[in-house]
């Protein structure tokens, strides 16, 4: 019981840092030097990838089997990741399960942050680029990139919609914030990735605005705490 108290007064704490986090990636996409084009093709790229797949999901595809194994997968890699051993794989059409010898937030959460092929095609991209040149293929990369995220988007908001023991089990509040976080932050590193925003940039925009939103959260807590001695006195 105190584990879950804690962990949702950390959600609480940490939800004014969905604010930064949004706040901070508006300002990177803000900061980017205007193009000849409209949209860089690296952006096209992206959004065509990733609009393809909604299109598709939207539509006639849904591979739920497919994600059963990211899911799984995910939850198996992040185990390893922290020293886990694991003991089984079930993976049917109607849900999987995966056996560890340990567990932690983290690897409970990984399925809804970690977007499994869009990490595979990214690893592939720098495996085959050990030997061959792919410069060419950047576009085809980019756009796999948008749609295999567009595939961990979609099916995450999916499950987030039904009952998840996963998320029971942190608490809705810490498992939601959380969530959030990390995946508005991989999209940060897609920007940084494929435009001429920077790391420094992103991280100098996190920082500037986890000031001013904990300050004005501050300056509430004060107002509000005067506001209250006043009707009482």
């Amino acid at each position: 019981m105190g584990l879950r108290i804690l962990r949702f007064l950390i959600g609480v704490l940490l939800l004014p840092m969905c604010v930064v986090a949004t706040w901070a990636l508006v300002d990177l996409l803000c900061d980017l030097p205007p193009t000849p084009e409209f949209v860089s093709t690296e952006t096209l790229a992206l959004l065509g990838g990733y609009f393809a797949w909604l299109l598709l999901y939207l539509t006639i595809l849904r591979p739920m089997r497919a994600y059963i194994w990211a899911h799984e997968l995910s939850h198996a890699l992040w185990g390893l990741l922290f020293g886990a051993r694991i003991h089984s794989i079930q993976v049917k059409d109607s849900g999987g399960a995966v056996a560890l010898s340990k567990t932690n937030t983290l690897i409970s959460l990984a399925p809804y942050f970690f977007p499994f092929y869009t990490m595979i095609v990214i690893a592939l991209r720098l495996v085959l680029g050990i030997w061959f040149d792919m410069k060419p293929w950047e576009t085809a990369w980019l756009f796999a990139v948008g749609f295999t995220w567009g595939f961990h988007f979609s099916f995450t908001i999916q499950s987030l919609m039904i009952r998840q023991p996963d998320i029971v089990e942190n608490g809705h509040v810490f498992s939601w914030t959380l969530i959030y976080l990390l995946n508005l932050l991989g999209i940060g590193i897609w920007v940084v990735c494929t435009t001429s925003a920077t790391t420094g940039a992103f991280a100098t925009h996190l920082f500037a605005r986890t000031c001013e939103v904990y300050k004005w959260l501050a300056l509430g807590l004060v107002q509000l705490f005067h506001m209250a001695r006043s009707a009482i006195g």
